[in-house]
């Protein structure tokens, strides 16, 4: 499969033409990415977050420039076709070498991430400069991807999937073991299946299970409870940047009540009902409607505390986003999960969760693990 998909440099080349062509359509001089997504999507370099900056330097109308320190510029795969690298020293100012790519800048798009102190030094050095944030200009772009990125997120999704596979089948012992025992040997298998990182695995038991971003602790999963188990790492297609996965299921250790498999069936159906509506042209807060009137209509309206959805790429969280409010079209190459949820406070929880590709003819699903309700102790 790699062997037809485009090459990396070339992808990146367009990208920067894509972003060269917003930027004047909104009349940006220059976008200046201080690390983070937009860095590793326009380059193929990851920084490592550090109080020493790494900062792209884009010119509408001209070059691009990798401002980097010198003790990280080995890490970097220079391309000139792409930009320019510019290692600065200890004892040199970042600050001034970024500003001097910037002087006749009048409107520069800056990373929504940026450090306030580099920002701050920056704007004392460029007061004729109007800010923006780069989200603005990249967001959109990112938000539609390429065939690489789609076979990326499919190979993240479907190794995310195996571990999912593994709890369903009850392959994951849950009973008497602590919530950070079972979230550490979820990582421990992410790994194994080919992840690079582990980014998070929420374990959340019984009345945690009610808390949808629950930190998993010392708590021990005992009988006839519901363990919600949301977690996800960074994949890396022919060692290329890293792509997430994200998948949800939860499972429980005993006879499910009346109660709770009514809630379930609530979230499935939300769930398959939200999937779908998936097609492009939807708006997307149209996916968060579905999924969120068929909870209510079970009953549990109040209890769905959060959006049904998230974009998905280099970040976990990206555009674009499925929230009520958010009325731009789905489009073929968007990414994103679909996670209807009820949380009953101090009691339980549900959510299911995968992560879905828009094509031309509906939602393609990163993972197929059995999103039935099932008891994996008994």
């Amino acid at each position: 499969m790699d062997g037809a998909l485009p090459d990396p440099a070339r992808l990146r080349a367009q990208r920067l033409a894509a972003v060269r062509d917003a930027m004047a359509s909104v009349g940006v001089d220059a976008l200046c990415c201080t690390g983070g997504a937009d860095l590793a999507w326009l380059t193929g370099y990851e920084a490592t977050a550090l109080e020493r900056p790494t900062v792209l330097v884009v010119e509408r109308d001209g070059a691009a420039t990798l401002v980097v320190p010198a003790l990280e510029a080995p890490r970097v795969g220079e391309d000139p076709r792409l930009f320019r690298l510019a290692p600065w020293r200890d004892g040199d100012d970042p600050v001034t070498l970024v500003a001097d790519l910037l002087r006749a800048a009048g409107d520069v798009a800056v990373s929504d991430t940026a450090r306030a102190g580099f920002l701050l030094a920056l704007e004392a050095a460029l007061p004729q400069v109007r800010w923006r944030a780069a989200s603005s200009i990249t967001g959109p772009l990112r938000a539609v991807k390429d065939a690489r990125e789609l076979a990326a997120l499919e190979a993240a999704g479907a190794a995310a999937d195996e571990v999912a596979k593994a709890l369903v089948a009850g392959e994951i012992p849950l009973l008497g073991r602590t919530e950070s025992e079972v979230a550490a040997e979820i990582g421990r298998r992410l790994l194994e299946v080919g992840h690079a990182a582990v980014n998070f695995a929420i374990v959340g038991s019984g009345p945690n299970a009610a808390s949808p971003h629950h930190e998993p602790g010392r708590r021990r999963i005992g009988p006839g409870e519901t363990v919600v188990c949301d977690f996800g790492g960074t994949f890396r297609l022919d060692g290329d940047v890293g792509y997430c996965s994200d998948v949800t299921r939860t499972v429980v250790t005993g006879e499910p009540t009346g109660e709770l498999r009514d809630l379930y069936d609530a979230v499935a159906a939300a769930q398959a009902e939200a999937l779908a509506a998936v097609r492009p042209g939807v708006p997307c807060e149209e996916i968060d409607r579905v999924g969120r009137a068929r909870i209510a209509h079970a009953g549990y309206g109040d209890a769905f505390v959060h959006r049904i959805g998230h974009g998905i790429g280099i970040e976990a969280h990206e555009d674009p986003y499925l929230v009520a409010g958010n009325r731009s079209p789905l489009r073929a190459g968007h990414a994103f999960s679909v996670e209807p949820g009820i949380y009953l406070a101090g009691r339980l929880g549900v959510r299911i969760e995968d992560v879905v590709l828009v094509a031309e003819d509906g939602a393609r699903l990163c993972s197929s693990a059995d999103r039935s309700l099932r008891v994996v102790e008994a």
